[in-house]
C-alpha cells in the first residue's frame, strides 16, 4: 500500500512539473521547485525522468547570483501531437479535413479534401499519411454531425455516417486512441473556452444549418454535458411540426426557433444561448424573440447570442477536446486544473 500511495504521489507531483513546464516553457530547476512547491531535490529527479521521456530537454545556461550559472530545460510541445479531423458539409459537398496539433495547440500539418460522397476509405488514406509522416501522434480526434453510441454512429444529419462503427474501425487499424466528437458539442465548449464564464454557467449552443436538422451542445460547469448515450441536444427530435431539411417559409423558421429557445430554456434555463445561423439576419430573429417573450412569458430569460462562427468554434473546440485527451488521467477529470 505505501509503495502505490509513493508511486501515486510521484505521478502527481511529475504532473505538477510537467504542467509548470507546460505554462512557462522555459526554467531552472530553482525555478521550478518554486513554481510546484517541490524540493529541489525531488525536482532533480523529475526532470531527470522528463528529459528520458523527451518531454523536457537542455537549453541555455542562465547567471545565478554570482554563483554558478544555472542549466535551463525547455518544454518539448512536439513530444506528443495530436490529429484532428473534422467533417462537414460544404456547398453540396463533403469536407474531410485533418490537422496535426502539437502540445501548445500550433498546427504542424493540414490537408483538405472535398468529395462528392463522403468515403470512409479516402479519410483513413489521410490518416494513414498524417500518421506515417507524424510517429509521435498519439491521440486522433474526429468532429462529425452525428454522435455515435457503444462505438457506432447511430445519429447523423449525413446518411454516409450511419451504421458505421468508426472508433473501433480505426482503433484496429491505427492502434491508437480515438474520440469522436459531436459537431455542436465542439462547437459550444471552443465558443466557451474563449470567453470569460463563471464556473457554474449553463451556455447552450444551437446549430441551424441550411437544410439540415438543428442539433444542441449543453455546457455546464466547465464541461460537455452528453446525458445517456450522449444524445442530449439532439433537438431535431423535438415535436415541434418543421420539416427542417426542406425549404422552409422564413415566417415559419422564425417561429420555430422562438419554440425551439422556450422549449429549451423552460427545461434548462440556461444562463446564456448561442444561435448559430445564417439564414435570417439576427436583428429580425432578436425582434421576434422579444416579441415571443412577451406573448410567452416565462420566469428565466437567457442571455441570447447570435452568431455565424460555427466553424470557427467547431474547429477551435475539437482541438482542445482532443489536446485534453493527451492530459493525464487526474487532469481529464478536474474541472479546472491550476496551470489551464
Amino acid at each position: 500500500m505505501k509503495k502505490a500511495d509513493a508511486n501515486l504521489m510521484k505521478e502527481i507531483n511529475l504532473n505538477n512539473v510537467r504542467q509548470a513546464m507546460k505554462l512557462v516553457e522555459t526554467a531552472t530547476k530553482p525555478q521550478l521547485a518554486s513554481l510546484t512547491n517541490l524540493s529541489v531535490v525531488t525536482v532533480n529527479s523529475l526532470v531527470k525522468e522528463l528529459q528520458e521521456l523527451g518531454e523536457l530537454f537542455e537549453d541555455d545556461t542562465v547567471p545565478s547570483n554570482g554563483g554558478r550559472p544555472a542549466l535551463t530545460y525547455k518544454y518539448n510541445y512536439d513530444h506528443s501531437l495530436a490529429l484532428v479531423i473534422y467533417i462537414k458539409e460544404n456547398d453540396g459537398q463533403e469536407l474531410i479535413s485533418a490537422t496535426v496539433v502539437n502540445l501548445r495547440n500550433e498546427s504542424l500539418d493540414k490537408k483538405d479534401v472535398i468529395l462528392s460522397v463522403f468515403q470512409r476509405k479516402r479519410m483513413y488514406q489521410m490518416i494513414e499519411q498524417l500518421v506515417g509522416l507524424y510517429p509521435s501522434i498519439k491521440v486522433i480526434g474526429i468532429g462529425i454531425p452525428g454522435q455515435a453510441v457503444n462505438g457506432e454512429i447511430m445519429v447523423s444529419s449525413h446518411r454516409e455516417l450511419m451504421g458505421v462503427r468508426l472508433i473501433e474501425e480505426l482503433e484496429t487499424q491505427f492502434k491508437l486512441p480515438i474520440m469522436v466528437e459531436n459537431d455542436v458539442n465542439a462547437a459550444i465548449f471552443g465558443y466557451a473556452m474563449n470567453q470569460d464564464l463563471e464556473e457554474d454557467q449553463c451556455m447552450l449552443g444551437i446549430y441551424l444549418p441550411q437544410s439540415y436538422p438543428p442539433g444542441m451542445g449543453i455546457y455546464l460547469n466547465g464541461k460537455i454535458f452528453r446525458g445517456k448515450n450522449g444524445m442530449s441536444g439532439e433537438v431535431k427530435y423535438l415535436p415541434l411540426g418543421l420539416d427542417w431539411a426542406g425549404e422552409m417559409d422564413p415566417k415559419l423558421f422564425i417561429d420555430g426557433i422562438c419554440r425551439l429557445i422556450q422549449t429549451v430554456n423552460i427545461v434548462l434555463a440556461p444562463d446564456r444561448v448561442v444561435i448559430y445561423q445564417d439564414i435570417v439576419d439576427p436583428e429580425t430573429l432578436q425582434a421576434a424573440w422579444k416579441a415571443f417573450n412577451r406573448e410567452h412569458w416565462m420566469p428565466s430569460d437567457p442571455d441570447l447570442i447570435w452568431e455565424q462562427t460555427f466553424q470557427q468554434d467547431f474547429e477551435s473546440g475539437l482541438r482542445k477536446l482532443t489536446l485534453q485527451e493527451l492530459e493525464p488521467a487526474q487532469n481529464r477529470s478536474a474541472s479546472h486544473s491550476p496551470w489551464n
